[in-house]
């Protein structure tokens, strides 16, 4: 008897047999991928190797982390100034003209050396007003001397003594003010008590530094009090800092402050604080903090713009040179280093850096570290950009 195969069944079957077939193929693919990916990818570089001659070239310095006192900072900008006292406007009590400028802007001066010289009518009558109170003076002191004489032995007017004594102390008096004026003109008295009448007189400094300013030119009238010449001792040049509010219960007398100035490009100057002000600045709101520079070089002029920091409490914490330490984007690395027969493994750990006191920056490793280890104290850009070569050689 001959058997009718179902239709439904043979359809049924041919569908089971391609379903099995498309699920190998699909997992031989998978499979195939797996394993080139596994092929082509290659070992990570966790290491710098150097050999003996490298690591001798480098002149490698090595030593393990421990702890170092390193001082806690407030940030304050400000500018260089001298103290009152070390900065003078020169100018003439009297109206004069400008007869001759014997500086130029720049010259170290002495106290009392000579800026200019003035001259003017009114001067010369000075002179002469001096040199008739002067004789007059003289006139009646021997006619007090001689009223005296006469009224001691009585043969002398009491009222004629009394008078002649008033007269003569107006005359002496009159004579004092106008030789103090002629002092103030840096006129020599005592050449116009011999007849001497001088045509310019010296106009002098009053303080020994440079000449900042000269506001004048020569054959100009000025008038008293017209500022002509700026004169700065810049020996006594200070940093002049603008603590804000916040930080201001952190700074005192005797701190030490380290800052930069642009005219010594990559020179840390110290300098230690004298004084702290007392009264608060409006805009911004800030004391003035002054410091004594104690290595003073380069040419530091007042006015010249400072960023400092002030040193406050010193604290334990772990630190590394600066240059132990590289940055990757915003990642820092410092490098362990271990001998491997004649060649030396040097590896990147990931560190934070907080705190820097001077060329040194405190740093926290984000897994520990035996206290053992030796680390790399120098060249970490050297070693950071090779191990970044080797990572760049093994990645494609």
């Amino acid at each position: 008897m001959k058997k009718t195969i179902n239709p439904i069944y043979s359809l049924f079957v041919l569908a089971s047999i391609v379903l099995v077939s498309c699920g190998d193929s699909n997992t031989k693919s998978e499979e195939k991928s797996a394993s080139e990916e596994t092929a082509n990818k290659k070992p990570h570089i966790e290491e710098v190797m150097l050999s003996a001659q490298q690591y001798e070239a480098l002149q490698m310095e090595t030593n393990t982390l421990q702890d170092r006192k390193m001082s806690g900072f407030v940030e304050a900008n400000g500018q260089l100034e001298v103290p009152p006292q070390n900065e003078a406007m020169v100018t003439s009590v009297v109206g004069a003209n400008v007869v001759s400028i014997e500086v130029i802007e720049g010259d170290e001066v002495k106290k009392g050396q000579i800026l200019a010289y003035l001259s003017h009518p009114n001067i010369i009558d000075k002179q002469t007003q001096y040199l008739d109170a002067y004789s007059n003076e003289q006139f009646l002191q021997k006619e007090y001397e001689r009223q005296q004489k006469l009224y001691e032995a009585g043969v002398g007017s009491g009222m004629n003594f009394q008078k002649t004594e008033a007269q003569y102390q107006a005359a002496k008096s009159l004579a004092q003010g106008l030789k103090a004026q002629l002092q103030q003109l840096n006129i020599s008295a005592a050449g116009v008590e011999k007849g001497t009448i001088y045509q310019r007189v010296a106009l002098r400094s009053p303080i020994e530094g440079a000449v900042q300013k000269v506001q004048v030119t020569t054959g100009q009238y000025v008038d008293p009090q017209t500022n002509l010449f700026e004169i700065v001792n810049t020996h006594h040049v200070h940093a002049d800092l603008m603590v804000f509010e916040k930080d201001v219960h952190k700074v005192k007398k005797g701190q030490t402050v380290t800052f930069e100035v642009q005219s010594i490009p990559g020179k840390e100057l110290k300098a230690t604080i004298y004084s702290v002000g007392q009264t608060f600045e409006e805009n911004p709101k800030a004391l003035h903090v002054h410091a004594e520079i104690e290595n003073k070089e380069g040419h530091l002029i007042p006015g010249m713009y400072i960023q400092g920091r002030i040193l406050t409490d010193d604290q334990q914490t772990k630190a590394l040179p600066e240059s132990a330490i590289g940055t990757d984007g915003d990642k820092k690395y410092a490098f362990t280093v271990e001998k491997e027969g004649d060649a030396w493994s040097l590896k990147p750990v990931e560190i934070t850096t907080g705190a820097k006191d001077g060329e040194w920056v405190a740093v926290n490793f984000l897994k520990p570290i035996a206290p053992d280890t030796q680390l790399a104290f120098n060249n970490a850009y050297y070693l950071l950009a090779e191990w970044k070569k080797g990572e760049a050689g093994h990645s494609h």
